[in-house]
């Protein structure tokens, strides 16, 4: 009689561990999810921004041909200013898409509002 209680304590016991390993499974499961979720909006948003400046670069190119048969030399040094102003402007719009532009989280999405690091780096 005493061996009966033994093996339903024991399969007790082995049913509590299964029902904690299944949970610890369940959550890698909703953790693997959120993060497949998250991803996945990162790289539509990434492909967004590659569309975007795709068709700019191709607009640039058009324009930049059209104008460097008038004035070669003018067309080069005009061309060193903007990319420095071009440049602030993508890592502003950017930042405004919901990416960090900062060292620290570069090309991370933001999720939880505005981060201090890329603002002090708008700013300067």
């Amino acid at each position: 009689m005493k061996d009966i209680f033994v093996q339903f304590s024991e399969l007790e016991d082995r049913a509590g561990a299964m029902h904690q390993e299944l949970g610890l499974l369940k959550q890698r499961v909703v953790a693997l999810l959120e993060e497949n979720q998250r991803l996945s909006q990162e790289n539509e948003q990434l492909r967004a921004i590659l569309r975007q400046e795709h068709e700019q670069q191709e607009q640039s190119a058009q324009s930049t041909t059209s104008t460097t048969h008038v004035h070669d030399d003018s067309v080069e040094h005009v061309e060193d200013s903007n990319e420095i102003g071009e440049g602030y402007d993508n890592l502003t719009k950017l930042y405004y898409e919901g990416f960090h532009i900062c060292n620290v989280y570069y090309g991370h999405l933001r999720t939880e509002g505005d981060c201090l690091f890329c603002l002090s780096f708008l700013n300067k």
